[in-house]
Parts: structure tokens; C-alpha cells; sequence
């Protein structure tokens, strides 16, 4: 048994009471699928501070028990179970030496990459995707993880307020490194009125694929994101997502640092994570931007910590089915393969559209 988890800001849990590991001991986790990391860090905002709460109130955003269960109904997992799900508590971290904290939180990230797990990591503000997929590609080999970026903003910014690491920077910062190329970087929801043209420019140069929120409305999310996943796919050994809450319209996701309105419902935000990890080979997850301060009745952080479970969800039916050679159907009926009722049968047997007036 483990101590319980460092964790800097709030009561020493686990996500959703998953074991505890200590990345310190490598026995701790050995058989691991998918290691959880919080990385409280909100020292490169722009706006609105506190992210840094990020990772104990996405573990703990949930009315059911903190019992390491949550079985999926739609996709009839669980994942807590059936996956070796862990948590290594958060990186002990100084906002305000944001270059020293990115070192603490890439050395992390590549430990679990290369203990073969799935690194998960809760934030903390957007700075944390550029040492997250960082320590995932020094494992995997730099230019061989895509990246499948969920926000409001690009985040390309070569510098803000004069640094160069912030949330505004990490994607440029990945990018320039040479662990992310630019033409396996797919944004999904950006809007508003940022970047400025310069700054478009480069992305441009840089082959970035780039879906505004008016051509997603137009084409349909799934159409995007079926695009999004075939390049990502593309001469790459694995895909990772990076989601920034305020992807999701601030209506539903009020607690975060730089609400811009217009964005995704969070039913659609739920069923792409889930899409993405049960159709491709996630390699790590980030999700960030959680910010609680201005959270109103944790619905920020209760959406968060369902993007989390979704993605676990369809990681361990997609491990399932590749096992099994099965297939996930969106279609199925809940009650499919429990004892059903005549109705019930003739609707699964298709004789049975709906009801019908005498």
C-alpha cells in the first residue's frame, strides 16, 4: 500500500481513489497502463490566475465515491478496473520560476512515457503541453507524436509579456523544438480575435491545421475530426491530446482563466475525447485550465473530470476490442444482452421504430 500522494493544494487523494504510485519508486507502478500527474502551475496566465487548483479539484469533481469504479454505460468498461490506472500526486512546483518548473514536469512526463504507461497529466495552466508532450516524444522520438489541440486560443505566441514560456507560448515552443511538427498539429475550436496576423503567418508557414469554430459549425464537428485524425495517424508513432477547458463555451465552463464565448458544448467535447481515444493510439492526455476560483458550482471541474474519464473509458474499450476482436457500436441499445422485455427485443431486432397509436 501506498502513502498517499503528494499533492499541493488541497486534501492528499488519488484521482477518484486509483492507486497511488511514487515516480520515485519504479515498482510502484510497473504494470501501469495510464499513470495520472497533476501539474499545478498557473505562473504563465494572462489573464485570470488560478489553475493551480487545477488537479485537486478535477480528482476529487464527482457525487459518486472515491472508490477507484466507474463503469462506463456507454461503452461498458470500467476503466478504473480494467485498466492499471495510477496516481503519482503533482509535481512539486514554484509558479514563479516557470523555467525551472517546466525542467520538474517534462523529467515526470518522460518517466511514466517510458515506463510505458500513458502519462495523464491535470493542470495547471497550457503551459505544461509543451514539457507534457515533450517528455512523451523524447520517448517515442521527436517529430513522432502528433498532437490533436482542443482550445479557444492557438497558443503560438513567441513570446507573452515579454517571456518565452507562458500559455500562450507552448505550442510555438514544441514546434521550434522540433518534438511536434507542424504539419501533425490539428487545433479544434479556435475563435475569437487572437492570434493577430503575424502570428497567423507563422502558423501558416509551419503547416499547422488549424479548425476555426465557423468551419466546424459549417462541416459538422465529425467531419473535423475524422480530418483531424487521419493526419494525426499520419507518420506518427502515437497521438496526443491537449484540452484546454475554454474550448468548451464559458455558458458551461465558467471556471477557467481566459473564457472566450462561442466554443463547443460539453456533450461535444465528451464525444470527440472519446472518438479520438477509442479510434486512434493515444500516447498522453493533457487537461488544463481548470480554474476554481471562478468556478461556479464546480461544473468546470466536473466537466473536466469527465473529459478524463472518457478518455480512460475509451482507451480500455479500444484495448478490449483490439484484444477480443471486437467492435464498439455507438448504436447498441443500453439494455442489449441483459434480459430483455418483448419490447425491447423487437426494437433490437429492428421490428420496433417507436410507438404506434391504435
Amino acid at each position: 500500500m501506498q502513502n498517499p500522494p503528494v499533492t499541493m493544494f488541497g486534501p492528499p487523494i488519488t484521482f477518484l481513489g486509483v492507486p497511488a504510485c511514487d515516480l520515485d519508486d519504479r515498482d510502484s507502478y510497473a504494470d501501469a497502463d495510464v499513470v495520472v500527474l497533476g501539474a499545478p502551475l498557473d505562473g504563465g496566465t494572462s489573464y485570470r490566475s488560478g489553475a493551480r487548483f487545477g488537479p485537486s479539484a478535477l480528482r476529487q469533481a464527482c457525487y459518486l465515491p472515491q472508490d477507484g469504479s466507474r463503469p462506463s454505460l456507454a461503452l461498458r468498461v470500467d476503466a478504473l478496473k480494467d485498466l492499471k490506472v495510477y496516481d503519482a500526486g503533482d509535481v512539486v512546483l514554484y509558479s514563479g520560476d516557470m523555467a525551472e518548473s517546466v525542467k520538474h514536469i517534462e523529467a515526470a512526463v518522460f518517466r511514466i512515457a517510458s515506463s510505458g504507461a500513458v502519462p495523464i497529466v491535470l493542470g495547471g495552466d497550457h503551459t505544461i503541453a509543451w514539457p507534457d508532450h515533450t517528455g512523451v516524444a523524447r520517448h517515442l522520438g521527436f517529430g513522432k507524436v502528433s498532437m490533436i489541440h482542443f482550445d479557444a486560443h492557438a497558443d503560438t505566441a513567441d513570446t507573452q509579456f515579454g517571456s518565452l514560456v507562458s500559455h500562450g507560448t507552448p505550442m510555438r515552443r514544441l514546434i521550434e523544438s522540433g518534438a511536434l511538427r507542424g504539419d501533425r498539429f490539428l487545433q479544434i475550436g479556435l475563435r475569437g480575435y487572437w492570434p493577430d496576423p503575424p502570428i497567423l503567418q507563422w502558423m501558416a508557414q509551419h503547416g499547422l491545421r488549424s479548425f476555426e469554430m465557423t468551419e466546424i459549425v459549417e462541416r459538422g464537428l465529425d467531419d473535423c475530426l475524422a480530418e483531424s485524425a487521419g493526419i494525426a495517424v499520419d507518420d506518427c508513432e502515437g497521438v496526443f491530446l491537449s484540452v484546454d477547458v475554454d474550448v468548451v463555451d464559458p455558458g458551461s465552463a465558467p471556471g477557467t482563466g481566459t473564457p472566450e464565448p462561442g466554443g463547443l458544448s460539453p456533450r461535444q467535447l465528451l464525444d470527440a475525447v472519446r472518438r479520438l481515444c477509442y479510434e486512434l493510439p493515444v500516447v498522453g492526455l493533457d487537461l488544463v485550465e481548470v480554474s476554481p476560483p471562478h468556478d461556479h458550482a464546480d461544473v468546470t471541474a466536473l466537466l473536466g473530470n469527465r473529459v478524463v474519464l472518457e478518455a480512460l473509458s475509451a482507451i480500455a474499450r479500444r484495448r478490449k476490442d483490439r484484444r477480443d476482436g471486437t467492435t464498439w457500436d455507438r448504436r447498441e441499445p443500453l439494455l442489449h444482452g441483459w434480459d430483455t422485455d418483448e419490447q425491447l427485443q423487437q426494437i433490437d431486432d429492428g421490428r420496433l421504430h417507436g410507438h404506434t397509436h391504435r
